[in-house]
C-alpha cells in the first residue's frame, strides 16, 4: 500500500458533541503525525480543511446533541459549501436520512438512505463486531492501492439500506452486503473504525485526506 502525503494549512477538526469515546481516533492521528483538534467551536468546524464526525452510541442521543448545540446546522452548511466531511461509525450513520434504532429518527439528511438492524433470525450475532473483509464495489481514488485481502474492524448493529449504489466504494459480507465505505463528492463515510483497523485503517485515512483535500474526483 502506497500512502499519499498531504500537507495541511490548519488542523483537522474532530467534532466534539459529547457522544462516545473518541480517544482512539485522536491517538490514530497522533501516530500518523497528522494535526487534529477535538472541538465544538462552530467556526473551527465550518472552516477546517477537513471536519470529522465520529461517534459511538445511540443514534437518537447523538442527533439530539448535534441539534441542541447547533452543530447540525454547521455541518449542513459545510456540506452545502462543498467542504470535505468524514463520518465514522455512528458519525457515518448520522449523515443519512434516518435510523430505525429504537424508533424512527431523522438524521442530517446529507445522503440518501436509512439504517436498519441486522436480521438476527439469519443466525447473525448482533452487534456485528470484529474484523471483516473489505470488497471493492466501485472504483474510487480513496480505495486505490487497497489490497484484495484487506480487513477492517466493525462494531455496529445497524447497516445502510436504500442508499445510492454508486456511492458504495467498499462493502463487507455479513448476511447482507454491508456498505463499509461510501463517497459522494466531498463526503466520505466509514462504517468500520479505521482507527482500530491497523495498517489498512491508517492507509484509508491518508487516502481520504489526499483525495478530499487534493480535489481528486
Amino acid at each position: 500500500m502506497n500512502d499519499q502525503a498531504v500537507e495541511l494549512r490548519k488542523p483537522i477538526a474532530i467534532i466534539d458533541y459529547g457522544v462516545g469515546n473518541i480517544q482512539n481516533l485522536i491517538n490514530a492521528f497522533e501516530r500518523l503525525e497528522i494535526p487534529a483538534v477535538l472541538t465544538a467551536d462552530h467556526d473551527v468546524i465550518l472552516n477546517a480543511e477537513l471536519s470529522i464526525l465520529p461517534g459511538v452510541g445511540a443514534f437518537k442521543d447523538a442527533i439530539d446533541k448535534l441539534r441542541s448545540t447547533g452543530i447540525d446546522r454547521v455541518i449542513q452548511q459545510r456540506v452545502r459549501e462543498g467542504r470535505p466531511l468524514l463520518g465514522i461509525c455512528l458519525g457515518m450513520q448520522l449523515m443519512f436520512e434516518a435510523s430505525e434504532e429504537d424508533g424512527d429518527w431523522e438524521g442530517l439528511g446529507l445522503l440518501k438512505g436509512r439504517f436498519v438492524k441486522f436480521d438476527e433470525t439469519m443466525g447473525l450475532k448482533v452487534p456485528h463486531m470484529g474484523w471483516n473483509r473489505l470488497v471493492k464495489e466501485s472504483q474510487d481514488p480513496v480505495a486505490d492501492g487497497l489490497p484484495e485481502d484487506a480487513y477492517a474492524y466493525y462494531v455496529h448493529s445497524y447497516y445502510l439500506a436504500g442508499g445510492d449504489d454508486q456511492d458504495i466504494i467498499l462493502s463487507s459480507p455479513y448476511g447482507v452486503k454491508v456498505p463499509g465505505l461510501i463517497r459522494k463528492g466531498s463526503i466520505v463515510g466509514m462504517q468500520f473504525h479505521p482507527e482500530k483497523s491497523g495498517a489498512v485503517g491508517e492507509f484509508l485515512i491518508r487516502q481520504v485526506l489526499a483525495v478530499l483535500m487534493g480535489g481528486t474526483q
